[in-house]
């Protein structure tokens, strides 16, 4: 590397590290302003319920734009052109499903957690058993993705092979979750995750410009650009070079977006976001709001996909990473001026730190998510049969959030040399089988009863998790996370297609094989509070 390079390089890293040191100290100064109003479970689980609509709508665009989002997709964009497109449809489509089927009517029935809507009329044991051991394994799984992602994106944009970056971040950034659940709750969670969705939008935008700019405003110039620099012609343009291949493929993307649009609805971090309103009506403009800011960012991504294929060329970014989650970092340097520029070095470290504080971001929420579900779920309701009082599950949800914080670090240490790429669209699928299934069963089915629950959840979740172990992504596929056997036997990688129904499924045959009577007058009280609101917290 020349005198140059090194110093563009140099110059880039200490900005990147000043730029992220500065984000750190902002939310570790939002969590010490939260953790002096945190003295009841409903402030740490729910914020007081005193946020907006608006203000809700932008925490929940900034818990579910992830890093994977941002950086993924753009990358995907840019490698496969359309077919990439069609991966983040998914995305944006699945929150009609909540605005729809979930948002009003879990924010009237339930309390703090997923669990508080399903045990409303059936028997709470064993019930909340199943929600918490789901919650916390969906959880996991998402938590893994984002801090192995988020060492992996440091190694990246640093140049570290030797792996010590990648390590000390999973490490960092599992730490800081820790301090902003344990002590911002959920109002210094939900003020962190405000932040990140304005600098993430604001980040896109300014790149969105600025490609757009380089193109002088002429989308058809852009396309016909990326298409030419993509080394595929107008097969860029059109679908099938990704997932048309062959009945496989095409099966395989129509699994995955089932669980995309599905998953959504059940994911827990998500559901947690709809009490920290007020009123039901105040959820449904949240889910409105999310709604414009997610599909903005999504058409923004567009625009930088195709942007980074005109501008860098596909083969250039499938050089630096062959997942492409390079685009956008490359990208920026690009419209900067290049690497050896000013304005390449200072473009790159803001990306990079938007980046770093997407996963901050997506983590706390995680984990916050997990720690109120082993907290208000297992240990209050479960473990101490409802005899404890809130300073004693506080503290259970301050030490289960440390818990959960070493665990997902341990196993992130684990995973780091492996392709974790699908535990994020495992974690939709484990929600789309087990959760939405019992979702919506409790909702809307008079008939169904707590062994109906029981077998729904598990049967999704255990579906889910067996079909995935005998999967292309365990062994046998082109990455595997075992090499050197192949016991592969089920050849989609997602298993969305056929673990969400067997989810409902279960469900549906667990209820009439029980004995159990449904409670008429607890469903008819569900029905009354989850329609107008009487009643709700």
């Amino acid at each position: 590397m020349t005198g140059p390079h090194l110093a563009a390089a140099a110059g880039h890293r200490g900005l990147t590290g000043l730029l992220f040191v500065v984000f750190v100290l902002i939310t570790l100064g939002i969590t010490v302003w939260a953790s002096r109003n945190n003295r009841t479970t409903n402030d740490f689980y729910a914020g007081g319920r005193e946020f907006s609509g608006a203000q809700n709508g932008l925490a929940i665009a900034g818990d579910y734009m992830s890093a994977a989002s941002f950086l993924g997709i753009a990358g995907l964009i840019a490698l496969f052109g359309y077919d990439g497109f069609l991966y983040s449809i998914g995305f944006l489509v699945a929150w009609l499903v909540v605005l729809m089927l979930v948002a009003e009517l879990v924010r009237n029935c339930g309390r703090f957690t997923m669990a508080d809507v399903v045990a409303f009329r059936m028997s709470r044991k064993p019930v909340r058993t199943a929600a918490g051991a789901a919650t916390i394994v969906v959880s996991i799984f998402y938590l893994i993705a984002q801090m192995v992602g988020a060492g992996t994106l440091v190694a990246l944009l640093l140049g570290d092979s030797g792996g010590s970056a990648q390590t000390w971040t999973i490490v960092g950034v599992g730490a800081l979750m820790v301090v902003y659940v344990t002590f911002g709750g959920m109002k210094g969670t939900t003020w962190i995750q405000i932040v990140k969705a304005v600098l993430l939008l604001g980040g896109a935008i300014l790149m969105t410009l600025l490609v757009l700019w380089r193109f002088h405003f002429d989308l058809d110039e852009l396309l016909h650009t990326a298409a030419r620099t993509s080394g595929h012609g107008q097969q860029f343009l059109e679908p099938g070079l990704k997932y048309g291949k062959n009945l496989t493929s095409r099966l395989d993307f129509i699994s995955l977006a089932i669980a995309l649009v599905l998953g959504t609805a059940g994911l827990p971090h998500i559901l947690v976001r709809f009490y920290t309103v007020p009123t039901a009506r105040a959820a449904r403009h949240s889910v409105m709001w999310a709604i414009a800011l997610i599909g903005t960012f999504y058409l923004l991504t567009i625009v930088l996909g195709f942007g980074a294929a005109a501008v860098l060329g596909s083969d250039r970014i499938r050089k630096s990473n062959a997942a492409g989650n390079t685009a956008l970092p490359l990208l920026a340097e690009e419209l900067g001026g290049g690497p050896d520029t000013f304005g390449g070095v200072v473009l790159l470290a803001v990306i990079a730190a938007v980046a770093f504080a997407t996963i901050l971001a997506v983590v706390a929420g995680l984990t916050l998510a997990s720690s109120a579900s082993f907290a208000h779920d297992l240990y209050t309701n479960v473990i101490r049969k409802e005899e404890t009082d809130e300073k004693s599950e506080l503290r259970a949800a301050r030490l289960s959030a440390i818990v959960i914080g070493g665990i997902a670090i341990g196993l992130s240490l684990s995973a780091q040399k492996l392709n974790v790429a699908f535990l994020v669209a495992l974690a939709f699928a484990v929600a789309a089988s087990a959760n939405l299934p019992t979702l919506l069963y409790t909702l809307f089915w008079r008939r169904f009863n707590t062994n109906g629950t029981v077998w729904a959840i598990y049967g999704g979740l255990g579906s889910a998790l067996v079909l995935v172990l005998f999967s292309p992504v365990v062994s046998g596929g082109k990455t595997p996370l075992v090499t050197g056997v192949d016991f592969h036997w089920f050849p989609l990688e997602n298993p969305g297609i056929v673990s969400i129904p067997i989810g409902f499924l279960c469900g549906w045959i667990g209820t009439l094989r029980s004995d159990e009577e449904a409670d008429a007058a607890k469903y008819a009280e569900m029905e009354v509070r989850s329609l107008t609101g009487a009643g709700a917290y």
